[in-house]
């Protein structure tokens, strides 16, 4: 169930809106003007779809006004536009929604990360695992590999055709092969407008997982996006990823909130971590063998 986008104008203000069924929340992912109406067509249109959870993605001006309104502030993006930074604001329609029984469980995962050295294995992976640009030609490929980590996923990404339509907008994926088999990939998902990207689609088959080799594309990943003169980076891990957690914080990602019950995931609706990186200002963080 793939969601769907789409932009609202009116005498005072726009609006471009995601409804995504699948999760069943509805997403504010831009906006200007009369913030008060923008509030009352998104809450309406929640009531139409029937939505558990409404997102705002706020620009800094506006936090006392949603808090006004009743919402939520759940995290932020430092520079997501242009330099101004995203607040995320929530929300919610249902008791169930709203409820979760790992917060507790997650917040001791966030304090073992936060203990952690920064910087990635100083030895790279044995030479039978070789780092590639993904292209359309992999969609195949990467789909298995999704279909096989996650037994579900917030986005259609076990469709190979979805993977090559995200290749086509402009999503970046890199991943490594192993005699042959893509067995580990992430994407960078680039906002050409407001000159950020999202590091997501992270995953690595259970039996090469010893070797590290998220930090690895994470870093190509930066490379890439700061060639293209993009520095604002995220990315958003399931808050029990004791593992994703701690790779994003030892490369220099900055913890910036936790989105509750935010998606589908893995194989149960999720909390979700910000982690936040500003990669004009942090020394990239490599291995010191370069074989890709």
């Amino acid at each position: 169930m793939e969601s769907k986008t789409y932009r609202i104008e009116k005498k005072d203000y726009f609006v471009t809106v995601c409804v995504d069924q699948y999760n069943n929340r509805i997403r504010v992912e831009d906006y200007y003007g009369n913030i008060n109406g923008i509030v009352e067509e998104m809450e309406k249109i929640a009531r139409e779809h029937v939505a558990e959870k409404l997102i705002f993605k706020a620009r800094k001006e506006h936090y006392i006004a949603l808090i006004e309104q009743g919402f939520r502030f759940e995290a932020m993006i430092d520079g997501f536009f242009h330099g101004s930074d995203c607040l995320f604001f929530s929300k919610f329609y249902t008791a169930g929604r709203k409820i979760n029984a790992y917060w507790v469980t997650e917040d001791e995962i966030l304090s073992k990360v936060s203990e952690l050295d920064s910087g990635v294995p100083q030895i790279s992976p044995p030479p039978e695992y070789n780092i590639v640009r993904l292209v359309e030609n992999d969609a195949t490929e990467l789909a298995n590999l999704y279909g096989q980590v996650f037994e579900i996923y917030p986005t259609n990404l076990n469709d190979p055709e979805y993977i090559r339509k995200t290749m086509r907008e402009g999503t970046v994926y890199y991943g490594f092969r192993h005699h042959g088999k893509v067995i580990s990939a992430a994407s960078a998902e680039i906002d050409a407008i407001y000159r950020n990207a999202e590091l997501t689609d992270c995953a690595t088959l259970q039996e090469h997982r010893k070797y590290g080799l998220m930090k690895f594309l994470l870093v190509k990943l930066e490379d890439r996006l700061k060639g293209m003169g993009i520095y604002c980076t995220y990315s958003m891990a399931r808050a029990l990823s004791f593992g994703m957690n701690a790779a994003l914080h030892q490369l220099g990602y900055r913890y910036r909130g936790r989105m509750l019950n935010n998606c589908y995931i893995y194989d149960k609706i999720e909390n979700m971590n910000m982690w936040v990186k500003d990669l004009s200002v942090v020394p990239n963080i490599r291995q010191t063998t370069d074989n890709f």
